[in-house]
């Protein structure tokens, strides 16, 4: 596998290249295929909001708004033939904002959207069906790429399992005992973990082992995680 950094329009994304197929690592939490004109996204966690209002906990709607104005952007901007979305898109129980997320899916006839379902994805067979999305209900191979939800425990030889569920995150320990703790893409042997791409979601702080490689991700870049650097 051949690591290559780039920089695009004025930001610094990082392209690892397995295969022969360059996966763009961007900043705006998401994996841009181009070869395949391929957009990957995990854990949007769309509808958490409204679910918790549900069990009376006082959530507003907006903290959402900012994921769909992101989405909307790497829809305008790539141009996906195909977008999948790696698991847990919609938070659990069915409620309004289901209808609401289709709509906006709607806006873009050109894409084909996916959805390989994660252990939040339970709404009824019929709100499937009804929906833009292609439903996959076990892990779908992409070429020599596995995509699932959660991490695979046996990747064949030559694959690369792409998945998300954990959430990744990483504890940047400074000199002066000031940290930080951000969203990180994680890469560990076979496996590739996405950050969450919803806002309204925990991080689950890695522990990488040697040979592991890690990306923080900033609002304005990603930054590689070197050998070295402080980690709590």
């Amino acid at each position: 596998m051949q690591e290559v950094k780039n920089s695009t329009n004025n930001h610094t994304n990082v392209t690892h290249i397995f295969e022969g197929v360059t996966l763009t690592l961007l900043k705006e939490k998401a994996i841009w295929i181009d070869e395949l004109k391929t957009l990957l996204i995990a854990d949007l966690h769309f509808g958490k909001a409204a679910h918790f209002r549900k069990s009376g906990i006082p959530i507003p709607e907006p903290v959402h708004d900012a994921d769909l104005v992101q989405l909307k952007k790497l829809q305008t901007h790539f141009s996906p033939i195909h977008t999948y979305f790696l698991g847990d898109l919609f938070h659990s129980d069915w409620n309004s904002q289901w209808e609401y997320f289709q709509e906006f899916l709607e806006q873009f006839p050109k894409t084909e959207f996916h959805l390989v379902k994660g252990n939040h994805d339970i709404l009824s067979p019929l709100a499937y069906k009804q929906s833009v999305l292609k439903i996959h209900n076990e892990p779908l191979i992409l070429g020599n790429l596995m995509l699932s939800h959660e991490p695979l425990e046996n990747i064949p030889t030559g694959f690369l399992n792409i998945c998300g569920h954990i959430h990744p995150g990483v504890r940047l320990v400074g000199k002066a005992r000031q940290s930080v703790r951000i969203p990180c893409y994680f890469l560990s042997q076979s496996r590739l973990i996405l950050p969450a791409f919803g806002n309204f979601t925990g991080l689950a702080l890695v522990k990488p082992k040697p040979g592991d490689k890690l990306w923080g991700i900033t609002h304005e870049k990603i930054i590689p995680v070197l050998s070295g650097t402080s980690i709590g």
